[in-house]
């Protein structure tokens, strides 16, 4: 049993680290402000190859498994770039995965080398505003005609769909009343997304900024049939296969942001004097801060364990979920500590800790509740009877 990264993992880690460090807390604090993509950031991860990290060497890919992408993903939050960084790119991480492991080759040989590149960017749209996590209750529904299918139907919380080329699009082929289970007759397509049949919609929000959110209104959009990932009526299926390694990498993400808070907390408590000592000599600053890195390093060990498990090919929905859930508490905990450790100063802009704590709530809200993390243990783990 090697808690250590190998040689391999620590060069990927010192790799990205270099790449991070040209994107100071400036940078992020005036993308945040200005609600702008980090369009320079996003190539300079593209150039180096890191968009590709899992994906196959066949299409350029680096073809490394999710707990590579974990540690790369926990590095750039950690920078301090935070959900602004990570949300800009981990889209390509778990979002194509479906098509690495359903699409074809042609499909795969068209689709996944201009993500890579970054010369493409993709939006992933399944959750409705009116079915929440029911995923197999969804409303949009595409309709075979011909050659392809015509989509209507509305989508929300999609990311990055302001810049975005392409959409991941997961949409009913059968009615859910003509199917004799609510998870089949649900269609994955990956496709363009053709702005004159598709309205996006912003929604203004808390954080993140630079990343935007959104509605997406969708009348008669066209899809060709050769844009439909593996069978008709299996969709559902196939994005779990995104679902535990998007687990996993919001995870990594929430420790790195916590980590991120707490090494500025702790700078500043080595630095700040009152009553003639440094407020990091008092037992009541040192002692929250120092549970806040064991909370994250515990939840780190955890992420480690769900990608280790994914990457083998065993059963890693606990594991993911598990992983989900104490990071986002970790990394929450460390933000609003790390807040308090500076007082006033951490209200403050210029310290950059509020930005982290707001930010720090995305990966505790998504991509599932805490409740529902706490629903999947009691019920697949403990063997409770379901409670929803």
């Amino acid at each position: 049993m090697d808690f250590a990264l190998t040689e391999a993992q620590q060069a990927l880690h010192d790799a990205v680290a270099r790449i991070c460090a040209g994107f100071d807390d400036a940078y992020w604090l005036a993308a945040d402000r200005g609600h702008r993509f980090p369009v320079e950031f996003h190539q300079a991860m593209a150039r180096d190859g890191w968009l590709g990290i899992c994906m196959p060497e066949r299409v350029g890919g680096a073809g490394l498994g999710v707990t590579e992408a974990a540690i790369m993903m926990q590095a750039v939050a950690q920078s301090g770039a935070a959900m602004s960084g990570a949300s800009a790119i981990h889209m390509n991480i778990f979002g194509p995965m479906p098509v690495v492991v359903h699409g074809s080759e042609a499909q795969q040989d068209r689709m996944l080398p201009p993500l890579i590149a970054g010369t493409e960017k993709a939006c992933f749209a399944v959750t409705e505003p009116n079915t929440g996590l029911d995923t197999t209750q969804l409303k949009t529904f595409a309709e075979r005609r011909g050659d392809g299918y015509v989509v209507h139907g509305q989508k929300v919380w999609i990311s990055t769909a302001q810049v975005a080329d392409r959409v991941l699009l997961l949409a009913r082929t059968t009615p859910l009343e003509q199917v004799k289970k609510r998870s089949e007759g649900l269609s994955l397509f990956y496709t363009k997304l053709d702005r004159s049949k598709v309205q996006v919609r912003e929604i203004p929000k808390m954080g993140r900024h630079a990343v935007d959110s959104n509605e997406l209104f969708i009348d008669g959009l066209e899809v060709p049939l050769e844009d439909r990932i593996g069978a008709e009526g299996q969709g559902f299926a196939y994005i779990l296969h995104g679902m535990n390694p998007e687990r996993i990498l919001v995870a990594a993400e929430a420790v790195g942001i916590g980590h991120a808070a707490i090494a500025r907390a702790s700078a500043y408590a080595k630095e700040r004097v009152v009553f003639g000592r440094p407020i990091g000599r008092n037992q009541a600053i040192q002692h929250p801060l120092a549970q806040c890195w064991m909370q994250l390093e515990a939840a780190r060990l955890m992420v480690m364990q769900a990608a280790w498990r994914y990457d083998q090919g065993l059963d890693c929905g606990a594991e993911a979920n598990a992983a989900k859930y104490l990071a986002g508490e970790a990394g929450f905990n460390a933000c609003q500590q790390a807040v308090m450790t500076l007082g006033g100063y951490g209200y403050a802009q210029e310290f950059h800790l509020e930005r982290l704590l707001r930010e720090s709530l995305i990966p505790r809200i998504a991509p599932v509740s805490p409740q529902l993390v706490l629903c999947y243990i009691a019920e697949r783990v403990l063997g409770l009877p379901r409670s929803y």
